[in-house]
């Protein structure tokens, strides 16, 4: 299985150049993206917010440890390590700050590009959002019918200050 893999599902993270996340994020309108999606239950807490993230995710069986710091732009350096299980577990009930994020990730492709959308539960439920990562920040791409407004520059939506201020308090 490979690092990006669970049971054939992808998981959205992708490194580019020593660790460099270049993502755009936008709203989703409508529920046009469901059919055959594939979903991914996601769990995540943060350790550290601010200038450096460190945020602990579990996504099934699989956990990991991420490193996160603004490079320009919508660019991020980013740092991804697997972590057992339990530890994870204990991070996340016992260490993280604010709420713990959860949420369930489908897998979209439209336009020979792969998306995640991500649909909030608990103090975030209502929220819906659609990912797509690229090479570079002037990358073109096809934008499916059912994204809404652009968040990608919107600090509300970053999913560490949505663990910090949930969107059920906006």
């Amino acid at each position: 299985m490979d690092d990006g893999q669970l049971n054939g599902i992808a998981v959205g993270i992708i490194l580019y150049d020593m660790g460099t996340e270049i993502e755009r994020k936008f709203l989703v309108v409508d529920d046009a993206w469901r059919e055959g999606a594939p979903a991914m239950p996601i769990r995540q807490g943060y350790l550290m917010t601010g200038a450096l993230t460190v945020r602990v995710r579990t996504m099934g069986e699989r956990a990991v440890l991420t490193l996160k710091k603004p490079l320009r732009g919508i660019a991020r350096h980013e740092f991804e390590y697997e972590i057992p299980a339990a530890d994870a577990e204990f991070m996340l009930n016992e260490l993280c700050e604010g709420h713990v994020v959860e949420k369930t990730r489908y897998e979209v492709e439209f336009g020979g590009m792969a998306w995640v959308v991500d649909v909030f539960e608990g103090e975030n439920a209502g929220l819906v959002v659609a990912e797509i990562e690229l090479s570079a920040e002037e990358q073109v791409f096809e934008r499916p019918p059912w994204l809404g407004a652009e968040v990608s520059e919107d600090a509300r939506y970053l999913n560490s200050n949505l663990s910090q201020e949930p969107y059920c308090e906006w």
